[in-house]
Formats: structure tokens, C-alpha cells, sequence
């Protein structure tokens, strides 16, 4: 059986109808790839159109202001891939002229631009051979050929993209890239993958030995982090409050908050002192508080489990450089901020 014509055979009846895969446009093809890392199709595509509509080249999104394209990538998580997405768009104008590169080793210099992206890019935009490796190709492979090496590990990155290298059809790269990604996505799923009906069933060796749960092979993530955070939500006689920008380096770099102060566990409503002791700029206002929510509101990231909880602050009189809490809406946020605005402003 040959695996890549049985794949695009495969691929020729059951592709999904998808806008990037109508189109040659670099841009277009660039932008689907980043919205689509850590995020699935039936998410990612309203953020896709929503880009496209806002941004339909290049250099529209490089002209936009960070806080409009944060604002945009909001709930998509991962917000350095926005970031990234905005600084690259700005680099192919600023030093590019607006062209976007051609091969995949020029593409792979791209800021937020891995070996899988530019891969992508490479071959779907200017047909060149180079194989695609994302959770999907990982999958199917391993699964075919009854490959135990773990997909997370140094040795297992080098021998998946090797193999993946040897099957592409140079003839079809992108076509070839697009198929067997899409085959791990609907046939070849995480979990109950359709066997029964599957074309290379009766050459797949995970199948045939009765190993399809146990392949692919992940090495266990490190353990994840607790932390323990307390947002005080001014508010003034004005209905005004408190909004912050994230400075500092990480995952919510640039978004906005209320302002924010962890403590070492979760604490109760009689425990307020401990975030006034720990938030020097409440002693200059006089303030009654309540705890929002009792109960932790969990948020839980691939590196940590966020145990949150609001505090509302009554201010007499009027906040410093406070902000109409109906403008709110309009700043890029976390999704535990969003959510949390969601019920409070909408409470009534």
C-alpha cells in the first residue's frame, strides 16, 4: 500500500471546506497557521475571518495598534502568539517591503514562526517539499508505523520529521501536508479513532498489535504550578474603577486587569488584611469590601491553575485616574477577566 497516495486519496473526499485552503496567499495561509497552534478548526476559523475582515493584508495588520489585535485574539489564549503575529506583520513590512519570504529557511526566521509553521507555509504557499509535524502528523505516524519513541523528546522530534520528510509526494507537498493532518484531526482522532473504516487499516501496525490507545508516546509534563490570586475591583461614587496594564513579561503581557495581588493560599473573607497589607495604595482611600465569589473560580493554564478570587472595593469619594466601568468592554483582557466581567457588569 503506498501511505501518501492512500492519505490524498483519502484526503480528496473527506477534506473540510476551509477558507486557507482555497487560497495561495502567503498571508492568508501565515495567519491560519498561528490562530490554529494550540487552538482546533471549529474555534480558530471565526477568529480567522475575524481577522481577515479586519486585516485582509499585511499591511493592515501591521498598521493596527497592539490593543486593537490583542483585543481580537481575545479567548483564543496563548497571547504570545498575537504578539508575535503583530510583530511579524510589521517586520514584513517594515524590512521586507511588504513580501513575505518564499522558502522555509528565510520563513523559519520569522518571529513566532517554529519549524511546523514554516513547513506549512513553505509548502502550501510555494509548493516546496517541506514536511509538516504537528500533533495530528505525530498521530497518524506513530500509530501507522508502531513507533513508541516518545513525541516530545529530542530523539522523537528528529525521527518523526525525518519519516514525515521520506513520504511527502514532491509532486503534491502541500496537498500531501494538508491530507495527513486532516486525517489525524478526523480519522485518526486522539480518542476513538474511526478504525473500522479507516483505508489503511489493514497496513497499521498500532492496529493490527492492538496499540492504537497507547500511541503516540508523551513524556509526562513537568508538575503544574498553583497559584493563588486576589483582583480588587474598585469602584467609586462615580462608578468608576481600577484598570492595569500587564507589563511585565508572560503569558498576559499587555492585557488588562484589575489590580492584582497574590497570596500564598486561598483566602477568606475575614483575611483582607493580608491583601491590604500587601497593597500599599488602599490606605489613602476609606472603602467597605465583599468577596464576589466565595468559592475559588479555577482557571487552569498548560503551566499552572489560577485559584481566583474578586474582591469588590467601595471607594467614598473618587478614585486617582479611574476608568467608567462601561468602558471596560473595550480593553483586551484574559478569559478570567472577560468571564468575570461578563457576570458582574451584566449582573442586573
Amino acid at each position: 500500500m503506498n501511505f501518501s497516495e492512500t492519505i490524498i486519496n483519502w484526503y480528496s473526499v473527506n477534506k473540510r471546506d476551509l477558507p486557507w485552503r482555497n487560497t495561495k496567499n502567503p498571508y492568508f495561509i501565515w495567519l491560519s497557521e498561528i490562530i490554529l497552534q494550540q487552538t482546533q478548526v471549529n474555534q480558530g476559523l471565526p477568529y480567522y475571518n475575524r481577522f481577515v475582515e479586519a486585516f485582509p493584508t499585511v499591511i493592515d495588520l501591521a498598521k493596527a495598534p497592539e490593543e486593537t489585535v490583542l483585543k481580537l485574539w481575545q479567548g483564543l489564549g496563548y497571547y504570545s502568539r498575537a504578539r508575535n503575529l503583530h510583530a511579524t506583520a510589521k517586520h514584513i513590512v517594515e524590512k521586507l517591503d511588504g513580501v513575505f519570504p518564499s522558502t522555509f529557511s528565510e520563513l523559519i526566521k520569522l518571529k513566532g514562526v517554529g519549524d511546523y509553521t514554516a513547513s506549512a507555509i513553505a509548502s502550501i504557499a510555494f509548493g516546496e517539499p517541506t514536511a509538516v509535524v504537528d500533533g495530528n502528523v505525530y498521530r497518524v505516524l506513530s500509530r501507522y508505523f508502531g513507533i513508541d519513541t516518545p513525541i516530545n523528546s529530542t530523539a522523537g522530534i528528529k525521527e518523526f520529521k525525518a519519516l514525515a520528510t521520506e513520504l511527502i509526494d514532491h509532486k503534491q507537498p502541500a496537498t500531501f501536508n494538508q491530507a495527513i493532518m486532516e486525517f489525524g484531526a478526523r480519522q485518526c482522532r486522539p480518542k476513538n479513532p474511526d478504525c473500522m473504516f479507516c483505508p489503511l487499516q489493514a497496513s497499521c501496525l498500532a492496529f493490527n498489535k492492538g496499540k492504537v490507545s497507547n500511541l503516540p508516546v508523551k513524556l509526562k509534563k513537568t508538575k503544574v504550578k498553583q497559584k493563588f490570586f486576589n483582583y480588587l475591583v474598585f469602584i467609586d461614587s462615580e462608578n468608576n474603577t481600577i484598570f492595569e496594564k500587564r507589563t511585565g513579561k508572560g503569558i498576559w503581557q499587555n492585557l488588562y486587569q484589575f489590580p492584582l495581588v497574590e497570596s500564598e493560599r486561598s483566602l477568606q473573607s475575614e483575611e483582607f488584611s493580608d491583601i491590604e497589607n500587601n497593597y500599599s495604595k488602599l490606605k489613602k482611600y476609606t472603602f467597605d469590601y465583599s468577596l464576589y465569589n466565595s468559592e475559588d473560580i479555577i482557571h487552569k493554564l498548560s503551566h499552572q491553575h489560577l485559584y481566583t478570587k474578586f474582591w469588590i472595593v467601595e471607594i467614598e469619594g473618587t478614585l486617582d485616574q479611574g476608568i467608567p466601568l462601561t468602558s471596560l468592554k473595550d480593553y483586551p483582557v484574559p478569559v478570567l477577566i472577560a468571564d468575570f466581567l461578563k457576570r458582574f457588569i451584566n449582573k442586573d
